[in-house]
């Protein structure tokens, strides 16, 4: 299943020349809302109870930070492609005084390096729209989730209401390119705003969360539609 628009590697080199000014353009581009999208979708997860986590596509650590101010005592493991992305994340965590609670490795999402069951919760943001195998993916993270266990899945998505589809293009294509240029890897940008448009709807996310062996799914839009959350559980 591949929806995404460039390779696994591509994707790697990308992110690893975007690391340095990532988090800026993060807040400039959601005007601040990426800090809710995220608080958001790790409460979905600990409602999973648990203290060892899994977070994919950790990026500059922002989800695994948040994961252990929400929940004092937890462990995360975060995985990323992009060594660059995870020496922030790394230092990041450190910074806030909770690098003993989190670990960070290079890893792959449809090559999981776990055990079965290792985790009570995994959490992914803005990085299922990256990966070229998604169905394998979703199994993953399945195979490493302890029964009983909570996944949460945050991305970004098109927006289903005309007006806001009108206002989400002008923003993705003339204000997140403009930034990127100025401030960033352009093509980075271009891409982001190409693989938003080119993502599958969320129904037929939810579908697939089924077929990978999750139960109790659903999704939620967020403001107006331009993110997503999913959930599941495993039996």
């Amino acid at each position: 299943m591949t929806d995404t628009l460039i390779s696994a590697e591509e994707n790697r080199r990308m992110f690893d020349q975007i690391a340095g000014r990532y988090d800026l353009l993060n807040t400039l581009m959601s005007l601040g809302m990426h800090r809710y999208w995220r608080k958001k979708a790790v409460a979905t997860m600990l409602a999973g109870k648990g203290t060892k986590y899994l977070d994919i596509g950790c990026g500059t650590g922002d989800v695994a930070i948040t994961v252990l101010r929400q929940a004092p005592g937890a462990h995360v493991t975060g995985i990323d492609l992009s060594q660059d992305m995870l020496k922030f994340a790394a230092a990041k965590t450190e910074k806030a005084g909770l690098s003993g609670q989190a670990t960070y490795q290079a890893g792959d999402a449809t090559k999981l390096p776990f055990a079965a069951g290792s985790f009570d919760g995994v959490i992914s943001a803005f990085c299922l729209r990256n990966i070229v195998n998604r169905a394998t993916a979703l199994k993953e993270m399945r195979r490493v989730l302890r029964p009983n266990g909570s996944l949460a899945i945050l991305e970004l998505t098109p927006p289903r209401s005309p007006i806001m589809k009108v206002i989400h293009q002008i923003h993705t294509r003339g204000v997140v390119r403009l930034l990127g240029r100025l401030l960033s890897q352009g093509n980075a940008y271009r891409y982001l705003a190409n693989s938003i448009e080119h993502f599958p709807e969320p129904a037929r996310i939810d579908e697939e969360l089924k077929n990978a062996g999750f139960v109790n799914t659903k999704w939620t839009p967020l403001t107006g539609g331009v993110v997503t959350l999913f959930e599941g559980l495993t039996p």
